[in-house]
C-alpha cells in the first residue's frame, strides 16, 4: 500500500465521526483496549497529560506542548480533528508523523485490527500510542476526541488531567444538561492524579469536586486563582497581564489573538505550575516562549487565524453556541465598516442556538456547505437563518462563499469564516492551492 491507499482505507473503510456522526461513536472502551492489547499496551509506558473540555482543548493542548518543547522535553501531541492533513493529529516536537510509519503500521496490523472492527478514531489512538512509544518521547499531550469517560484516549494514567470548560455540545451523546456533560468529562479524572478545571460554573463545579474527592485527586480551578487584566488585542496577537490572587504574575504576549485565549492560557499556566511541583523543570522563560512561539512550535491552525489585514480576514473553528458566544464578543469589538460572515455548520449541531446569537446589524451572510456528508445543506441553513433576520445568499461550497465575500468587501471591512471545523478546513485547503 502507498500512503494515498492507506489514507483512503482509514477515511472510507472505518466508521469516522467527522464523516457520519454518532454512528461512528463507540460508547465503550472495549475496541481500544483490544487494539492496544495487540500492541502490548504501549500507552502504559508513556508519561502523559490528558486534556478534555467542550471548547479550548485544542488550543490548550498545543500551548502545553509548545511550553514543554521549550523546556527541552521531546513532546508528543495528539489532537483531533485535523484541518489539512491526517498527520496533523500526531506530532512530535511539532513534526508530523512520518508517512512511512503510518504505511508500515497499517500493513502490519490491518488484518488483526479488522477482526475487532474499530472506528477511525480508535485506529488513530492505537497508532498514536505506538508511534510515541517507538519514538521514545519524554511526554505526550493527549487531547480527548469526544467526551472523556468513554473516549478512546481514556486508557492512560496521566501525570495531570485538564478539563478546559463545559458547554452544551454533542448533547445526543453526552447528555442534554451541563451537569450530565460534566459527568462525562470528569471521567478523565484518575485516582491520585491532580486535575485542573479551566472555567468554574455553578452547574458543574460540585460534580468535579465530588469526583476528585472520590478519586483522592487534588483539584484546581484556574479561573478562581488566575485573572487576566489589561487585555489589548492587536488583530494578530494578544497582550495581557496575568494576576495570581491580585498579584502580578506574567505579562503575556500571545499570537493566539482571540479574547477567549486568555482563559485557555490561564488554564495552561495553572497546569504548568502543578507540573513544576511534580518535578517538571520548566522556567518562566520556557513558559512565556512556549506561548509566544506556539504557532512555530506546533503548527496550530484555525484559532482566530488572521489571513489578511485589508480587508481583515479571520477564520476560527468555533462550532457550537458556547464557542460562538466568545467569537461574537470579539467580532463586536473588532473595528470594521461592514462584516461579511461566511457560515457553514454540520447538521447535528444546535443550529438555531448559533443563529439566534449571530450578529444582525451591518452584516452580510454567505451561507455555505463544507464538503463532508455531515454538513448542513446551505439552503436549509439559509432557511433557518431567515427566522432570525440574518441577511445573505447561499453558496454550494466554502470557496465560492469566500470568493463572493472577498469580491464584496472593501478594505475597511471584515470577513469572518467559521461555524465548523470543516468550513475552516475547506477554506485553508483552497487557499493552500
Amino acid at each position: 500500500m502507498d500512503y494515498a491507499a492507506v489514507i483512503d482505507y482509514l477515511y472510507t473503510c472505518l466508521p469516522m465521526f467527522t464523516r457520519i456522526g454518532k454512528a461512528a461513536y463507540k460508547a465503550d472502551l472495549d475496541n481500544t483496549i483490544a487494539l492496544l492489547n495487540i500492541l502490548d499496551n504501549p500507552q502504559k509506558h508513556l508519561k502523559c497529560i490528558h486534556i478534555a473540555g467542550t471548547n479550548g482543548k485544542g488550543s490548550v493542548s498545543h500551548l502545553m506542548a509548545s511550553i514543554l518543547q521549550e523546556a527541552g522535553y521531546k513532546t508528543g501531541l495528539y489532537t483531533s480533528p485535523h484541518l489539512l492533513d491526517y498527520r496533523e493529529r500526531i506530532k512530535i516536537n511539532g513534526q508530523l508523523i512520518d508517512e512511512a510509519y503510518i504505511i508500515d503500521f497499517v500493513e502490519k496490523y490491518k488484518e488483526k485490527f479488522d477482526v475487532i472492527q474499530p472506528s477511525f478514531f480508535e485506529w488513530s489512538v492505537a497508532l498514536c500510542f505506538q508511534y510515541f512509544y517507538d519514538k521514545k518521547i519524554d511526554i505526550a499531550v493527549i487531547e480527548t476526541g469526544l467526551g472523556g469517560r468513554l473516549d478512546s484516549t481514556n486508557v492512560i494514567i496521566p501525570d495531570l488531567s485538564v478539563i478546559t470548560n463545559i458547554g452544551l455540545d454533542h448533547t445526543d451523546l453526552l447528555g442534554d444538561t451541563l451537569g450530565k456533560i460534566a459527568i462525562e468529562k470528569a471521567g478523565i479524572i484518575k485516582p491520585n492524579i491532580p486535575v485542573v478545571i479551566g472555567e468554574s460554573h455553578e452547574a458543574t463545579k460540585n460534580i468535579f469536586i465530588e469526583t476528585a474527592s472520590q478519586k483522592n485527586a487534588s483539584i484546581y480551578f484556574a479561573d478562581e486563582v488566575l485573572h487576566p487584566e489589561n487585555i489589548i488585542n492587536k488583530k494578530d496577537h494578544l497582550l495581557f497581564d496575568l494576576l495570581e490572587s491580585n498579584k502580578f504574575l506574567y505579562h503575556i504576549s500571545s499570537p493566539l489573538a482571540g479574547f477567549y485565549q486568555t482563559k485557555n492560557i490561564a488554564t495552561v499556566i495553572q497546569a504548568i505550575q502543578i507540573l513544576k511541583q511534580n518535578e517538571y523543570h520548566i522556567s518562566d522563560l520556557n513558559l512565556l516562549d512556549g506561548i509566544s512561539k506556539v504557532y512555530r512550535n506546533t503548527g496550530l491552525l484555525g484559532r482566530w487565524q488572521v489571513l489578511n489585514n485589508a480587508p481583515l480576514i479571520v477564520c476560527d473553528t468555533a462550532h457550537n453556541v458556547h464557542g460562538m458566544e466568545q467569537i461574537i464578543v470579539q467580532l463586536n469589538a473588532t473595528s470594521k465598516n461592514h462584516l461579511h460572515l461566511v457560515l457553514g455548520m454540520v447538521a447535528d449541531k444546535n443550529i438555531e442556538g448559533v443563529l439566534e446569537i449571530s450578529p444582525k446589524e451591518n452584516t452580510t451572510y454567505y451561507f455555505c456547505k463544507a464538503q463532508i456528508p455531515r454538513a448542513l445543506d446551505e439552503q436549509l441553513l439559509y432557511n433557518q437563518a431567515t427566522k432570525y433576520s440574518l441577511v445573505g445568499n447561499t453558496y454550494a461550497t466554502v470557496p465560492l462563499a469566500y470568493e463572493a465575500a472577498l469580491k464584496n468587501a472593501s478594505q475597511n471591512d471584515m470577513i469572518y469564516v467559521g461555524g465548523s471545523n470543516f468550513v475552516v478546513a475547506d477554506l485553508l485547503a483552497y487557499l493552500q492551492k
